[in-house]
């Protein structure tokens, strides 16, 4: 037997209106906020992710589905969605447009990880990207978006974690004054951490060995680092988060994984969803469109786990609506029975009802049966009288009370079964 590949999922029928509540409702928050949905390749160069998401992070080092084309080109599936839209933005000339440029996207993603609750090696994503604003006010509206995203879906026991990582001013002072401390503790560190001290020490602050944690608590916080402007860009943030009524904690240990980010970093943790909390993330990333070939342009936005974002869902008791049953069920009794069936579903279908019928030759006692399974909240019996007669009983089945119809008088069908 072939099976799927580790840590993918098949989504069946009866999840999927979770999923499309998640996804409608993230449509939904991204038109209230002036979004525009983009689509990109599911996979790209592998240069892109490699300037864009950084050399020395996990991602490229360790997870990315990168293969070779017949031309012996390489190529990588998208184990992110920000490097691809903004790659999408310069490459068709949208950094002339009006400012500021504000795009969302549902994604699926891989990276090579170990598989567990809330982390897969395929997974999805929502996610926004605000192009062309700098100033805190961008910062702000992009995590009222997060933060109304989550609201909606009626999550609860959440909290927004908020952290500025400087700026390539003011970074280089706190890289060293990093190294300088995990070096004096550089024996309790993990094997992962030890090789982060020289490529990314940053990167210690988010480990989770409970090892590295520890020593991490002591370390140097970026906060005591920033130069005036870092200071005053996230001192303003917090101001016009305060006058939106967000709360927020702000948390050192919030660097995110990805080079590119600077200034604000964000993540929203749910409780009660296991280790892989974390149900959205994102920041700002000021240096990423010039990195990739483009102008100097700042861009911030956050992506959305659609897994975490439905266990944690889960766990604050959310009750999705459940899929409209069948409006009518045709249990046909015979070859010509059959054919008017399928005239009556087809005509039904066209005035906007959702209709089924046998289609395996059931039995009338089996096909009610079925009909019941479905949740059709009517059913027809045709059978060879009904076809004589042009008329047949239309039972509820509710509490099993039956009208006579006119089976040729579609329009007056249609109309009752609304």
């Amino acid at each position: 037997m072939i099976r799927k590949p580790r840590g993918t999922m098949d989504i069946m029928p009866e999840e999927i209106p979770e999923w499309r509540f998640v996804e409608e409702t993230a449509r939904r928050v991204a038109s209230k906020f002036g979004f525009g949905e983009i689509r990109t390749p599911g996979f790209e160069a592998t240069e892109l992710f490699q300037r864009g998401v950084g050399e020395t992070t996990d991602v490229v080092q360790k997870e990315m589905y990168t293969f070779e084309d017949r031309e012996g080109r390489s190529f990588t599936l998208r184990p992110e969605g920000t490097a691809s839209v903004a790659r999408a933005v310069i490459e068709n000339g949208r950094c002339s447009d009006a400012m500021p440029l504000k795009l969302c996207y549902l994604i699926n993603c891989f990276r090579y990880e170990k598989p567990q609750a809330g982390r897969s090696r395929e997974f999805f994503q929502f996610g926004v990207e605000m192009f062309g604003a700098a100033d805190p006010s961008a910062d702000a509206e992009t995590v009222a978006m997060a933060h109304t995203l989550i609201s909606e879906l009626g999550i609860k026991n959440v909290s927004l974690h908020l952290n500025s990582i400087g700026c390539p001013q003011c970074r280089p002072a706190y890289r060293a004054a990093l190294k300088a401390y995990f070096n004096e503790h550089i024996d309790g560190l993990c094997e992962t951490c030890r090789a982060r001290l020289d490529t990314n020490p940053m990167r210690i602050l988010d480990c989770k060995s409970p090892e590295c944690q520890a020593i991490a608590e002591g370390a140097p916080k970026t906060l005591d680092h920033l130069c005036p402007d870092c200071r005053d860009h996230f001192d303003k943030l917090g101001g016009y988060l305060k006058a939106q009524g967000i709360d927020y904690i702000v948390d050192p240990h919030i660097v995110r994984g990805l080079d590119y980010y600077t200034r604000t970093v964000f993540e929203f943790i749910a409780d009660g969803i296991g280790a892989q909390s974390t149900v959205c993330g994102g920041g700002r990333y000021d240096g990423l469109m010039k990195e990739l070939g483009g102008p100097e342009m700042p861009g911030i936005g956050f992506a959305a786990g659609i897994t975490r974002l439905l266990l944690a869902m889960r766990e604050s008791g959310v009750k999705v609506p459940a899929p409209a049953a069948p409006a009518l069920y045709i249990a046909p009794m015979g070859d010509a029975a059959k054919v008017k069936a399928a005239a009556l579903t087809a005509a039904l279908r066209s005035r906007g009802l959702t209709v089924d019928r046998d289609l395996v030759g059931r039995s009338l006692k089996a096909q009610m049966k079925y009909a019941d399974k479905t949740g059709a909240r009517s059913v027809l019996i045709i059978g060879d009288s009904e076809l004589e007669n042009g008329k047949a009983n239309l039972r509820s089945m509710a509490d099993s009370s039956q009208s006579e119809v006119d089976i040729n008088d579609v329009d007056a069908l249609a109309e009752k079964l609304k």
